[in-house]
């Protein structure tokens, strides 16, 4: 990490993205409570993570980073947190059958309350507001009085952060996870009429698993069955939170960012001289890095020797995210800029954020097909320049939600509003989330078949 580096030195950077709080004497207030609570995670838990990155580095593993947009306090229930993590281990399991190696599992969640807008405002009904920025800083509710950012809310967004944690160490562990009960609600979705190209690929799946019964191996016998790692992550957007929960960890004495096992810096604040770069140089968290069209080959060498100046394993994860149709105008020049610094990263696609549209019906939406299009150029590319894809990056949710057109259940613009719940971007339900697993899944089973010819 960076030597003589202090947790406040962002303070003297420029900043974009946060909220000017009317009331220093209240922000000085949460901060200060902040200051006093525990971490939500532990130091020991990001270095492990950092170890399970550097494998996806080398193609020796595959991240899955998938959760809410943004995080809402009205919208949190034990019933979201579950149905989200039902999701993302169905996902993991079907993308562990194609890529053949361990998937690790980060959810945008516990933490994820934060977003970065467009512009300062913006008009509802004829009247300019303050634009909503994450329940962490302000409230959705057109009003003035909702719309100023609030710095107990933060308070708030710590103690719904510590909670969903304490029901995702208990899933993890408790016996929600089994690999067997997962894999029979993954049956389930390959039954619809419209499934049947995924269901050779279920079975053979049930095929593995049936094997491994059969020669001892089950979830009585060996626990990673019934048990798995799950870490969370999220934009670090505020930083005052992310200051107030920054801790030293006891073991080698650098600072860890407390707030979540993995934060990372989006395509508006990553200036290589702006405080969110600032903060973020001085933690030894995983760190990712959004890159989109206006990255720059020369603002990524310098962010990569900022971020990662040790050139460690596991530390930078890349996260691509330009829209269906231009990843091959962009990431070829990112991949020479990597190698041309001899950059240890892992490559991750995002087709979420470049793929945003709006409806005729007048609904913001992303449609199936572009993130699809988009996942398929990334893979490609990175065949093509053999490199490897090491991560995929979504927006969904578990709970049945029309807000991204297409899948299975052929969601239309029609659709959009009959359950368009998000507060900010439009995300994937819990069957187009499957659905992309099983397509990423045949996609990873595609370049292995290709490296075996190539070794042949």
């Amino acid at each position: 990490m960076a030597k003589g580096w202090t947790k406040s030195d962002w303070r003297a950077k420029p900043r974009v993205q946060m909220p000017d709080y009317l009331d220093s004497a209240a922000l000085t207030a949460a901060e200060t409570q902040l200051g006093k609570y525990p971490p939500l995670v532990f130091a020991g838990e990001a270095r492990k993570l950092r170890k399970q990155l550097a494998l996806a580095a080398e193609g020796k593993a595959f991240l899955l980073q998938g959760g809410d947009c943004a995080e809402s306090f009205a919208e949190f229930s034990a019933d979201n947190i579950r149905d989200t993590f039902r999701v993302m281990l169905q996902m993991a399991i079907v993308l562990t059958y194609g890529a053949k190696v361990p998937v690790i599992k980060v959810g945008r969640m516990a933490g994820q309350f934060a977003k970065p807008r467009s512009a300062p405002t913006e008009v509802i009904d004829g009247v300019e507001y303050p634009s909503y920025r994450g329940d962490i800083i302000n409230g959705f509710d057109a009003t003035m009085e909702s719309r100023q950012p609030d710095p107990n809310r933060m308070l708030q967004a710590y103690t719904q952060a510590a909670a969903s944690l304490n029901l995702l160490r208990a899933f993890s562990t408790g016996g929600f996870a089994d690999i067997h009960r997962v894999h029979s609600w993954t049956l389930g979705f390959a039954e619809h009429d419209k499934a049947e190209r995924y269901r050779e690929m279920s079975n053979r799946i049930s095929d593995a698993l049936d094997f491994m019964t059969a020669a001892g191996v089950n979830s009585d016998t060996a626990h990673t069955l019934q048990a798995v790692d799950f870490y969370t992550s999220h934009e670090a957007l505020l930083l005052e939170y992310e200051e107030a929960l920054c801790r030293i960890d006891s073991i080698s004495g650098l600072p860890v960012a407390g707030s979540g096992h993995m934060i990372w810096i989006g395509d508006r604040t990553r200036q290589p001289d702006g405080a969110h770069v600032e903060f973020c140089r001085g933690v030894l968290n995983p760190i990712g890095l959004k890159c989109g069209p206006t990255t720059t080959a020369e603002d990524l060498k310098v962010l990569m020797a900022k971020l990662n100046p040790a050139n460690e394993a596991g530390r930078l994860t890349l996260i691509a995210r330009f829209g269906a149709g231009k990843v091959g105008d962009h990431l070829p020049r990112l991949i020479k800029a990597v190698r041309e610094e001899g950059a240890n990263v892992v490559w991750s696609c995002d087709p979420m954020h470049g793929n945003v549209i709006k409806s005729s019906s007048g609904y913001k939406t992303r449609p199936f097909d572009s993130i699809l299009r988009e996942v398929r150029e990334f893979f490609a590319i990175h065949r093509a320049e053999g490199t490897i894809p090491g991560g995929v990056h979504f927006e969904m949710t578990g709970k049945d939600v029309t807000e991204c057109t297409g899948g299975l259940r052929a969601v239309t613009d029609e659709n959009l509003s009959d359950r368009y719940h998000t507060a900010c971007d439009p995300r994937l339900n819990a069957s187009q989330s499957l659905e992309l697993a099983f397509l990423v899944a045949e996609e990873l089973l595609a370049m292995r078949v290709q490296d075996r010819r190539i070794a042949l």
